[in-house]
């Protein structure tokens, strides 16, 4: 993919996700009820419940953070201890942030990641009203990201990385960012059948978190190439029930299906 094309595909994911940001729209996916339609209001709270988060995680953030977007909960995968630094890759309104924040105590830092900047407004007002002093957001792209080296001990990301045209730099930037056995927990969409090509040049279908996903094959070798080792991922065929209602009548769920993806940076 040439470099003007990468460009314009982050401007359509920039400028979709500001104007949720900016809404206040929940949902994720392109249908008139979600992120990439027609504006109209989703319950995210009932959306997160169907994405695996119990509701004493829906009531712990602040009001506005949970915006219903994800595919997943990389929570339940993380594993997450007092102390720790977690990375949230497009941290959004700062729903999964926050719930880290929660579970490193006071010790611990979060620091969230996104390129939109009406999300970053959002999260750092969010983290304001409820007193969060151990959350920083930054501005800035999955594939430059603004931190240092071997800092992190996990990364967690919530359907985000899907969409970047430039998937490998993400996983290398990942990489370079973790301390030496540092971990990777994400929930993200992966392929599972070549999809049709009018799906595929669909702007809104690659906004949606849909077309730009990845076949499973492609994202452990890039994994592996970027240095990641123990990776496993797991795709869950019932993600389909909601990924239905991202565009319905579609048949998205042929294509895609929600996963969890784990892989650990090696001891050095």
């Amino acid at each position: 993919m040439d470099k003007s094309k990468n460009d314009e595909i982050r401007d359509a994911v920039r400028k979709n996700y500001g104007k949720i940001a900016a809404s206040g729209n929940a949902g994720c996916g392109c249908s008139p009820s979600s992120c990439c339609g027609t504006p109209s209001k989703v319950n995210s709270a009932d959306v997160s419940l169907g994405l695996g988060y119990s509701s004493e995680d829906v009531d712990a953030v602040p009001e506005g953070a949970n915006m219903g977007l994800g595919c997943g909960n990389p929570q339940a995968i993380a594993s997450l201890q007092p102390g720790e630094t977690v990375l949230d890759l497009g941290s959004g309104g700062g729903f999964d942030s926050f719930l880290a924040a929660r579970a490193v105590g006071d010790n611990g830092q979060v620091i969230g990641v996104d390129m939109t900047p009406e999300m970053i407004t959002t999260s750092r007002r969010n983290a304001e009203k409820a007193g969060f002093r151990n959350v920083d957001f930054r501005l800035g792209e999955l594939e430059n990201l603004p931190v240092a080296d071997g800092i992190v001990d996990v990364i967690i990301s919530n359907c985000v990385i899907n969409l970047s045209p430039e998937k490998q730099r993400v996983f290398s930037e990942a990489f370079r960012v973790l301390k030496s056995g540092g971990r990777l927990a994400i929930s993200d969409v992966v392929a599972t059948a070549e999809m049709p090509e009018p799906i595929k040049k669909d702007m809104a279908m690659y906004t949606g978190c849909v077309s730009g996903a990845s076949f499973i094959p492609e994202l452990e070798s890039m994994l592996r190439q970027a240095g990641f080792q123990n990776i496993h991922i797991k795709p869950k065929d019932e993600s389909k029930t909601f990924i239905r209602d991202w565009a319905p009548g579609s048949k998205i769920e042929d294509y895609i299906v929600s996963a969890t993806i784990e892989a650990v940076k090696p001891q050095a």
